[in-house]
């Protein structure tokens, strides 16, 4: 856009702005804040077209238009669906949410440096193993057997961890004494 059809475009956003707002307004069953949004799509839209546009208005209304209806459309798909029964809520205590993150911590604490670099960018940085092996400058087997003795350790000291603890647990009859028989 050349500063000509820069300066242009300003004053038809200075005077029909009002009157766009007013329609978008409407088109949003009066939520401003989702109006302003539809009107500064449509108005971005117009200022990428702004040198070939021979009705501004008249695109900026039918963007307006397209635009809100889109977004009918996707809100429609994504209802939620009613039920004869509501299903129960379940409500994760925070004092267990906060005290098992104690527990990884002083459980992270008890690692090696090593053991923590590789599970932190294992699985906070979402590394690859080839990359993870890269940066510390071992091997990526290394990086595989560091990697699983961590977690082994981390499960150990937070049974909270291991999903598969509760089948495996002595109080539900299968220890692994049990297993073996």
């Amino acid at each position: 856009m050349n500063d000509e059809e820069e300066r242009r475009f300003r004053e038809f956003v200075a005077a029909r702005s009002p009157a766009l707002m007013r329609t978008a307004t409407l088109l949003t069953g009066g939520d401003v804040h989702a109006a302003e949004d539809l009107l500064q799509t449509a108005l971005a839209k117009a200022a990428a077209r702004w040198g070939r546009l021979e009705s501004p208005e008249a695109y900026l209304r039918q963007v307006l238009y397209r635009q809100q209806v889109s977004l009918w459309r996707l809100l429609r798909t994504r209802r939620e669906t009613t039920v004869a029964e509501l299903p129960e809520a379940v409500r994760e205590d925070p004092a267990e949410a906060a005290e098992l993150r104690i527990q990884i911590r002083r459980a992270l604490a008890r690692l090696t440096p090593h053991q923590r670099a590789m599970l932190v960018l294992r699985y906070f940085e979402d590394a690859p193993e080839r990359e993870v092996a890269e940066l510390l400058g071992c091997s990526v087997g290394t990086v595989r057997s560091t990697t699983h003795r961590a977690l082994a350790k981390l499960r150990k000291l937070v049974p909270e961890l291991d999903p598969g603890a509760a089948s495996r647990s002595p109080e539900l009859g299968n220890s692994p004494s049990e297993v073996r028989k």
